[in-house]
């Protein structure tokens, strides 16, 4: 494809770059007056211009009026910092809801210049394939976004079925292509830890042509397992959520990855790695991995994450490295970006305050792109096809009585395994419960917080559904809440104390290829739709936001008051991080890796 936005190399601006630098040629953007932020040397360097040529710096110098003709741009920085662009080292796009044009343009005003990508969530329901269109839209943009080829789809063999599978041949042919930076998260960490030919055949074929394996082990485990999964290749991990998982990540030689999303608070418990324990803060990382399009609207993305760990305690200068330039040196993209220093692109971002970093001036390879929290640039869509926007195939109309449990004959309670859900972290626990059954049926008790929940079928249109329970959300009344966003195999989740109505949840979002629904007494209160992949929508991050903004409130009024619950409802699928979870062949003890029975 031909790539828009293209920069040249460094190869190939070389000779410009030189002579803007030696004064003999005029730059095409100069920045007067600024503090210069090194993250080399962890600075800040008073006095400072930046002259640019071909996107990328030419000369960082007290004076470069030299550099200065009669059609070099001159901004004048008037005292205040001139710091790298945001880069985030671990996310998925998806998340937001949003294609990578619009997930870009919502960041750019936050000061993200750079992303690093993981699109598995599409590669689950559309291949590789997914994965390419993903990858095109996000050559199209102004900003650098780089693409981790997905490599778990399954990202449990055998526990669950997604709408395609990923191979080791698809590994090997996306690396050749020229956005491609790595391999995405290794989440079948046991299959690693085993000796799985397969994951080992996708992370031989990243290191073969010398790129970044990510990591993710979701284990409290730091033993011969965890040291197991680090010989296997992963070279960085984003799942830990206490220091001793910080400190025994850069210890064995990968990067922490420390992430701030819309639901995951993970940089507080870590970073005292850093702040208290003294260790090398260049083998830190900070990231977001999942933010929703309303954190994105309201919050903020990268700058956000940056204020939190120096709420934390990190010194700025240390924060801004650890989403600048230790990201660029992760990524082998240290000569190329990630620093104010001559012939890497020209991202970079103006704040009048280091430490709260109000993002008052983004530029990105040399050009304005926003400018006081306003998008100043173009993010060209990529064309989807009808196939990517026809993907929720239920195979029937789904009733009532396909959300039945049955209960053992005779029985007028059951003890239940109840999949629980924590605040604010992605793992759940695995609880049991004494359920009411009435006419041979195992029903959901609001008194006690028991809702039900369904995983249905959406790829291949078998009208499947399995049933189970769960417990925190707080529902109460008859109310249905639906997602086609189910990580990782998303197919469709629906949370209900009323069958009837989970049916029709269902229905409605095979009507509208996608999204989340959510239904009160009996009519539907709240939709966002998401017709790409069931994932993702290509309208703008403030109506999709306004969009999930109601939705949250619908859920609200069905009596749930769970920080971010949206987030722990997409998660309710997702088989590879402990303790319970609900799949399309039942419920699976991720303890064990093994599926499971309802009734003990």
């Amino acid at each position: 494809m031909e790539q828009k936005n293209k920069i040249k190399s460094w190869p190939e601006a070389a000779t410009r770059l030189i002579a803007v630098a030696a004064g003999r040629e005029p730059a095409d953007l100069v920045i007067r007056g600024g503090k210069w932020v090194n993250v080399h040397s962890r600075e800040v360097l008073d006095g400072y211009d930046i002259a640019v040529a071909e996107g990328r710096f030419a000369a960082i110098a007290p004076d470069l009026s030299a550099s200065i003709g009669p059609g070099t741009e001159v901004i004048e920085a008037e005292g205040r910092y001139m710091v790298p662009g945001l880069c985030d080292a671990h996310m998925h796009i998806e998340s937001g809801m949003l294609t990578p044009a619009e997930f870009a343009a919502a960041v750019i005003p936050h000061g993200t210049t750079t992303m690093f990508t993981d699109p598995h969530e599409i590669a689950n329901v559309l291949g590789l394939e997914g994965v390419r269109m993903m990858h095109d839209e996000a050559l199209m943009q102004p900003v650098n976004i780089f693409t981790q080829m997905p490599s778990c789809a399954p990202s449990a063999p055998g526990l669950e079925t997604t709408g395609f599978e990923i191979t080791p041949e698809d590994v090997a042919a996306a690396m050749q292509w020229p956005g491609i930076i790595g391999l995405g998260e290794m989440m079948n960490f046991p299959g690693v830890i085993a000796g799985d030919r397969k994951m080992l055949a996708e992370i031989a074929a990243t290191q073969n042509f010398n790129k970044t394996v990510g990591g993710h082990y979701a284990s409290p485990d730091l033993g011969s397992a965890f040291r197991a999964y680090v010989a296997g290749g992963p070279a960085d991990d984003h799942e830990g959520t206490c220091e001793a998982d910080a400190i025994a990540r850069v210890r064995q030689g990968m990067r922490s990855m420390m992430r701030l999303g819309s639901a995951w608070y993970d940089v507080e418990t870590q970073i005292t790695a850093v702040t208290e324990k003294g260790l090398d803060p260049r083998n830190f990382i900070l990231c977001t991995d999942d933010c929703h399009s309303g954190t994105l609207v309201h919050d903020g993305h990268m700058n956000r994450v940056f204020r939190h760990a120096v709420a934390c305690g990190a010194d700025p200068l240390v924060a801004l490295q650890m989403c600048t330039i230790n990201t660029a040196t992760h990524f082998g993209l240290e000569r190329e970006l990630g620093s104010i220093t001559p012939g890497r692109r020209a991202d970079l971002i103006l704040t009048s305050d280091l430490a709260k970093l109000p993002v008052e001036h983004v530029i990105a390879r040399g050009k304005t792109v926003a400018k006081d929290g306003k998008l100043l640039a173009e993010c060209p869509h990529y064309d989807w096809p009808e196939s990517a926007r026809n993907t929720v195939h239920l195979g029937k109309t789904l009733m009532a009585a396909d959300f039945e449990i049955a209960a053992p004959e005779g029985a007028n309670t059951v003890t239940a395994k109840v999949i629980g859900v924590i605040e604010n972290q992605a793992p759940t626990k695995a609880l049991t419960a004494e359920i009411d059954v009435t006419d041979g049926l195992a029903q959901p008790d609001t008194e006690k917080d028991i809702a039900q929940i369904a995983l249905v079928e959406r790829h291949q249109g078998t009208g499947g559904v399995t049933n189970g329970f769960v417990s925190g959300f707080g529902y109460k009344g008859r109310m249905a809440m639906g997602s086609t966003v189910a990580h990782d195999s998303h197919h469709m989740i629906v949370v209900g104390t009323d069958r009837e109505m989970m049916a029709a949840c269902a229905n409605r979002l095979g009507e509208m290829s996608g999204g989340v629904s959510v239904w009160k007494d009996g009519a539907e209160i709240a939709s966002v739709p998401l017709p790409i992949a069931g994932l993702m929508s290509d309208d703008p991050a403030e109506t999709v936001a306004a969009r999930a903004a109601k939705m949250v409130e619908a859920m609200a009024a069905c009596g749930c008051t769970l920080n971010n619950a949206y987030m722990q409802h997409s998660l309710l699928a997702l088989v590879v991080i402990p303790e319970i979870r609900i799949s399309d062949l039942g419920l699976v003890d991720v303890t064990r890796f093994e599926l499971t029975d309802l009734f003990e």
